[in-house]
């Protein structure tokens, strides 16, 4: 764990780096402070360690937990949002989220239900072999414990604006990694900023098509929400792993271009295999897959195939896919940023 800060008039913005499950690098708690509103952004995964390492770094800033009187969620991710209901409980806080992902913050049964059965079906139309679906789901369940407990949201959509901790947020809803995932943009010093959740990360890309099953055309959305985080014009993006990344309109971009060249590797797989199911392209793309990449390969090869059968370069025919035109322009069905 470490905090570090990054001052500016009037407010106070920081950061809390906490361990977490996965594979994208230490999460991103930032900490809103004037003075007696205490905010934060995001809250880590719901692991006793990981609370531990938050009100450590809460101390040294001179703030508790039962400090807190908001929590504004990025998206439902547990290692964003799931302590989110520990410090409801410990301070009344309230737990801002948008829409579209508040019913899984909130812990409902029926949007859990919902959501495993349509993990189910995503895992018969990939095609995960037996053995790889029993590894996924152990590793699934054994992880489970990292959403917390249920939280009482404030729903929020793209547009509505917070003030919290002191600082006026702007939602700008980004969706792709996750349906409700948002940014937060705020003015620092006289250039706009953002905290961006997964949206746009320092190092890895985002997952797309994997983490998170309800999201339709996920690459497409994807690609638009990128779009908006290049409109935007932000000085500096705040992501939800690693550290600030100073030129996010570089980084889209250098983003779409690498989803572009998934696709042309997608289009190579299907030419030079013939039609194949989403499991098979995963395997060529990826290789063997452990844990959560289990669910994020094929996730992955999903979008990518999905992307090309509604612009009519694939078919889908039952649980496979074949390429149209070995000779697509995959750049085409990309925009230019």
């Amino acid at each position: 764990m470490s905090t570090n800060s990054s001052p500016s008039p009037g407010t106070d913005v920081r950061r809390i780096q906490l361990g977490n499950t996965v594979f994208e690098g230490k999460n991103d708690v930032y900490v809103l402070h004037e003075g007696d509103e205490l905010a934060l952004v995001d809250a880590g995964v719901a692991l006793p360690e990981t609370r531990a390492e938050l009100e450590s770094g809460l101390r040294d800033l001179g703030c508790a937990l039962d400090d807190v009187g908001d929590v504004v969620l990025t998206h439902w991710h547990a290692d964003h949002a799931g302590l989110a209901g520990e410090i409801q409980a410990e301070s009344g806080a309230t737990v801002h989220v948008h829409a579209a992902d508040a019913d899984l913050v909130s812990g409902s049964a029926s949007a859990w239900e919902d959501y495993r059965a349509r993990e189910e079906r995503r895992f018969e139309e990939w095609r995960l072999p037996a053995e790889s679906r029993e590894a996924l789901r152990s590793f699934i369940d054994t992880h489970s414990d990292g959403r917390g407990e249920p939280v009482d949201v404030s729903p929020i959509e793209d547009g509505d604006r917070l003030r919290v901790g002191g600082v006026d947020l702007t939602a700008v809803h980004l969706p792709g990694h996750a349906a409700g995932l948002c940014g937060f943009a705020f003015e620092r010093e006289g250039a706009k900023e953002a905290f961006v959740g997964d949206a746009v990360l320092p190092k890895y890309t985002p997952n797309v098509g994997g983490a998170d099953l309800r999201v339709d055309a996920p690459l497409q959305q994807y690609v638009e929400s990128l779009g908006r985080v290049v409109d935007a014009g932000w000085r500096r993006a705040w992501p939800g792993h690693r550290d600030p990344i100073d030129a996010p309109t570089d980084r889209a971009r250098t983003i779409l271009e690498h989803h572009r060249e998934r696709t042309r590797r997608v289009v190579g797989v299907l030419d030079d295999h013939g039609p194949c199911d989403v499991w098979t392209v995963s395997a060529h793309l990826f290789g063997d897959l452990r844990e959560i990449h289990i669910l994020h390969g094929p996730g992955e090869a999903w979008a990518h195939l999905d992307h090309l059968a509604h612009a009519g370069a694939v078919e889908r025919d039952g649980h496979g896919y074949r390429l149209v035109d070995p000779a697509v322009d995959v750049a085409s069905l990309f925009p230019t940023l």
